[in-house]
């Protein structure tokens, strides 16, 4: 007797497993162009101080010494441009992302800001990655692990390419804790951003995905405990203006 598909969410939706790559594909295909664009606008340009806080806490050396960072999921090169700024000589980053044109957005990026050399684009995919054991010192991924169908093969993989002492860093949205808020939080992702994304970007469903996709993703204490199942020491988190998004942190000892 056959064994019954495994399912996982896409948003609000229950799809087969082997199906959620294609379709989170397709929404980024959909809005890479002006993904950087829509940022700005549904979060008021928030998500600028919190991925500067998360490069601060990476503290990578402003010396020569040599530093690999691996950030996943990057497409656009956000993260690894603003840690390039900041880092000394010895840094390099590689962006991983699995969607080609989210990757051509970001190489276009790099050479209008000079940053070609320091920072390389690789198309791959988070749960297999194409990276040799214990390659890099940092591993960042923001705003994209709740796009991975099967979460735990990333943070698996996220350990094995980091060297020990090697540092794990994942900026995602989560719950928000100030009584009130989340009232007008739910107003402004379910009302507001959709149509939005329509205006912006012609696409109204792929916002509706992606404000979907936070609900369901895993409150901190859970995806703690699933950085910790991975392999991951001293795993601790801070969460960000009143818990609309959370920068989880783990070491590979």
């Amino acid at each position: 007797m056959s064994q019954p598909d495994q399912t996982t969410h896409f948003g609000f939706r229950d799809v087969p497993l082997g199906d959620k790559q294609t379709l989170v594909n397709e929404v980024f295909h959909s809005v890479a162009s002006r993904y950087d664009l829509m940022n700005d606008l549904m979060s008021m340009g928030l998500h600028r101080v919190w991925k500067d806080i998360m490069v601060n806490t990476l503290n990578p050396p402003k010396s020569d010494a040599p530093f690999a960072l691996l950030d996943v999921a990057g497409g656009t090169g956000d993260i690894a441009f603003r840690t390039a700024k900041v880092s000394g000589r010895g840094f390099h980053a590689t962006v991983c992302d699995i969607n080609e044109n989210m990757l051509n957005v970001g190489r276009e990026r790099a050479v209008a800001q000079h940053l070609d050399a320091r920072v390389a684009f690789v198309e791959g995919n988070a749960e297999t990655l194409a990276f040799p054991d214990r390659s890099f010192d940092g591993y960042t991924i923001a705003f994209g692990i709740r796009n991975v169908p099967r979460i735990d093969l990333a943070l698996k993989e996220a350990f094995r390419v980091l060297k020990p002492g090697g540092r794990f860093l994942c900026l995602e949205f989560s719950s928000v804790e100030v009584p009130g808020l989340d009232r007008l939080y739910d107003l402004f992702s379910f009302k507001v951003i959709p149509p939005l994304g329509r205006i912006v970007t012609g696409d109204a469903e792929s916002y509706q995905y992606l404000v979907e996709s936070i609900r369901r993703f895993p409150k901190p204490p859970a995806f703690a405990g699933m950085i910790r199942a991975a392999g991951f020491s001293r795993v601790s988190w801070q969460t960000l203006s009143g818990g609309i998004v959370a920068l989880h942190s783990g070491w590979r000892l």
